[in-house]
């Protein structure tokens, strides 16, 4: 549903609800790749906390930040070091920010028909659905308890997403899980990762860069856009492919090389954001200032 009011922050209770709307995508990540790839926690926190924040100010929108999903699932399941993880997000930086920096996305942009653009949403919902689905069967009863409070308050205009999370939180602590110790000893690694060797230079270029830059271009860049558009009407006249690309772009030249983990924005997010009622900029300075609050508490 179209929302044509004008861009701001309004700092309420369904704001801090929608803030949260994208932390099924962002959470499971990020814990992974600091647990198994052993990123640092605070450098992968502070990056992420960041970036938000400085979404917030730029778009007064809810713009999502999202983990570079086909960088991480390499990650996850393969060998792959801090540094070439690094060295593909500095890489994708570049690239976004030339093709933002020449306008050159916006001509690629044109050349993309919105019937494409509608059939890449509705594929990544189904496929974010799939995948939701299989994170649920490995912990059913505390999965479908959150989905069941979920769908419900998301029914009756509740606030879904504080409650989900929290009935999520609470079965979790009577239920139990078994992964709890194993990310518990997980202390995160270097925070200048970015020492790179010759094998890691052709990983970070053929496996990471170039699938990761295919799915930002289409999903983080061209599809937020027209999502955006489509959700906040002339409010988001802001949230271009060439701003999206230009955020996107120094937010990893920038942070990547520091330990954190490669980011992008996405359309799925704002859907997510939209849905459980963010409306304003607020919402990302929200869950970017808790973000930054986890990233500067110790280390253990």
């Amino acid at each position: 549903m179209r929302d044509d009011g004008h861009n701001g922050f309004r700092f309420d209770l369904r704001e801090a609800n929608g803030a949260l709307g994208d932390i099924g995508t962002l959470l499971p990540l990020t814990i992974a790749t600091i647990a198994i790839v052993g990123l640092s926690a605070q450098a992968v926190l502070l990056g992420f906390g960041l970036f938000y924040i400085a979404t917030g100010l730029i778009y007064r929108l809810p713009v999502p930040v999202q983990p570079m999903k086909a960088i991480a699932a390499v990650a996850l399941v393969s060998t792959v070091p801090p540094g070439a993880i690094a060295l593909s997000g500095v890489l994708i930086g570049l690239v976004l920010l030339f093709l933002g920096a020449t306008g050159l996305i916006d001509r690629i942009a044109r050349l993309v028909p919105q019937s494409v653009l509608s059939g890449l949403q509705l594929g990544l919902g189904l496929a974010l659905a799939w995948i939701a689905l299989g994170l649920i069967q490995d912990q059913w009863i505390i999965g479908g308890l959150t989905l069941a409070v979920a769908s419900i308050a998301l029914r009756v205009g509740a606030h879904a997403a504080l409650l989900a999370i929290g009935a999520g939180i609470a079965s979790g602590f009577v239920i139990g899980h078994p992964g709890w110790p194993e990310l518990a000893q997980a202390t995160g690694g270097n925070w200048f990762p970015l020492r790179i060797e010759m094998d890691d230079v052709r990983s970070s270029i053929a496996d990471l860069a170039l699938p990761q830059l295919a799915l930002t271009l289409t999903n983080a860049v061209f599809l937020t856009a027209f999502v955006a558009q489509d959700s906040f009407g002339q409010s988001a006249d802001c949230v271009t492919p060439r701003r999206l690309c230009l955020t996107s772009g120094a937010s990893n030249l920038l942070c990547a090389p520091f330990g954190a983990l490669p980011m992008c924005h996405g359309a799925g997010g704002l859907v997510a954001h939209h849905r459980f009622g963010a409306r304003t900029g607020a919402a990302p300075l929200l869950i970017g200032a808790v973000i930054l609050v986890l990233a500067c508490l110790p280390a253990g």
